[in-house]
C-alpha cells in the first residue's frame, strides 16, 4: 500500500489545532507560531491533495480574509481575542468556502457549550463564597478550544480516504 502524502499536512493541521487548544486552555493565549504553521501547511495540503483548482483556492483565501476582517472588528470592540481571530481565519482557510458556514456554526455551538460548562463550574464555586460571586462576570473562556475542535471536526473527515 503506497504512502498517502496528502495525509501529512492533515496530520500537521490536527497537531497544530491540538496545540492551539491546549495553549489557549492553559494560558488563554494562542501562539502566533501555531497560526503561522497552519498557514504554511495549507499550500502543502493543496499541492498533495486531490481537487486542486485555482478558483476554489482563491475563494478559500477570500473567505479567510472575510472572517479575519469580521473578527478584527469584534476584536476592536473587545468581544473576542486576537488569537481567536487569527486561529478562526486559519481554520477557515483550511475548511474552504463550502465548509466555512459549517465551521462557524460548529464553532458557535461548541463555544456555547464550553461557556456553559465553565460558568456552571464557576457558579458552584461561587456558591461557597459570596465574595467570589462577583467573579462570575469575568470568567475567562478559551474559545480557541472550540475553534480548534470545530476545525478538526469539519476539516479532517473529508480529507480521509
Amino acid at each position: 500500500m503506497p504512502f498517502a502524502f496528502d495525509l501529512v499536512p492533515v496530520a500537521g493541521f490536527t497537531g497544530l489545532m491540538a496545540a492551539a487548544a491546549f495553549e489557549d486552555f492553559r494560558r488563554l493565549v494562542i501562539p502566533n507560531a501555531v497560526v503561522a504553521g497552519l498557514c504554511v501547511l495549507w499550500p502543502l495540503h493543496l499541492a498533495t491533495g486531490p481537487g486542486f483548482t485555482l478558483a476554489g483556492n482563491l475563494n478559500a483565501v477570500g473567505c479567510a480574509m472575510a472572517v479575519f476582517l469580521c473578527g478584527a472588528v469584534l476584536f476592536s470592540r473587545g468581544l473576542i481575542g486576537g488569537g481567536d481571530v487569527k486561529l478562526l481565519a486559519a481554520a477557515t482557510l483550511w475548511a474552504g468556502p463550502g465548509a466555512t458556514p459549517t465551521l462557524l456554526v460548529v464553532t458557535a455551538v461548541l463555544g456555547g457549550v464550553l461557556t456553559l460548562v465553565l460558568l456552571s463550574s464557576a457558579t458552584v464555586r461561587a456558591a461557597f463564597s459570596w465574595a467570589r460571586a462577583a467573579a462570575l462576570k469575568s470568567v475567562p473562556v478559551p474559545y480557541g478550544v472550540a475553534i480548534a475542535a470545530a476545525a478538526v471536526i469539519v476539516t479532517v473527515p473529508p480529507n480521509l480516504p
